[in-house]
């Protein structure tokens, strides 16, 4: 069981960095566009939100599985 949990807490830190390298590309992109733009924000904000928003999702279910690690050590 450790080695599954092991397996998808690679999984998950894996996801955890590609969206964190996905929002930053995403948001230097556009960043000057925003800084001309006007006051509603674009789809690229929209998207980088989005993006940043997966990354607190995964890093959350990292933080879970550890957890569930800590835990079946700790009962073996």
């Amino acid at each position: 069981m450790n080695t599954f949990l092991a397996i998808l807490l690679v999984a998950a830190m894996i996801a955890t960095v590609v969206a964190l390298v996905r929002g930053v590309v995403n948001f230097m992109r556009n960043a000057d566009a925003e800084a001309r733009g006007g006051m509603t924000p674009s789809a690229a904000s929209i998207r980088s939100n989005k993006l940043m928003q997966a990354r607190i999702f995964f890093q959350a279910i990292a933080i879970l599985i550890i957890v569930l690690i800590l835990f079946a050590a700790g009962r073996t």
